[in-house]
């Protein structure tokens, strides 16, 4: 899922996604779209970014995925300042601007936490989420 008040970020993504071999559920521009998808596909994996048309609402969006679906979340910012303390439960995040391989290997590192509970290297430019730092037996969504 995708949720990113660009547009033609939004396509971009939506197509290295596809390429990457994930089935993109949807695309929302702000917090209700989002979690209007979120409710009806349950997504696997979310990229949002912090900063949508309606505000500040990616930490909103990403706790609700998390603690409603179990989704894992990486959030997409061109104001890393903006990133929540403690990132919301997401598993890190990524600034703006950022190539393919870049998403390829997030979408990676995600693909292995959501299928082993496992944290790899991160890859580079992803700024891992402080919660991911803990001894492996205790990683668990906060």
């Amino acid at each position: 899922m995708i949720v990113e008040d660009q547009a033609l970020l939004a396509m971009e993504l939506e197509l290295v996604l596809g390429e990457s071999g994930c089935d993109v559920v949807g695309c929302a521009m702000d917090q209700a779209s989002a979690f209007t998808i979120a409710d009806r596909e349950h997504p696997d994996l979310a990229l949002i970014d912090v900063n949508l048309l309606d505000g500040m609402t990616g930490p909103r969006i990403a706790q609700g995925l998390v603690s409603r679906h179990g989704a894992a979340v990486v959030f997409l910012t061109a104001n890393p300042e903006q990133i929540p303390e403690g990132f919301a439960g997401a598993l890190g995040a990524v600034s703006k601007p950022f190539d393919e391989d870049t998403i390829r290997a997030v979408v990676d590192f995600a693909r292995q936490f959501i299928q082993h509970r496992t944290v790899a290297d991160p890859p580079r430019r992803f700024r891992l989420a402080p919660w991911l730092m803990t001894p492996p037996d205790d990683i668990a969504p906060h």
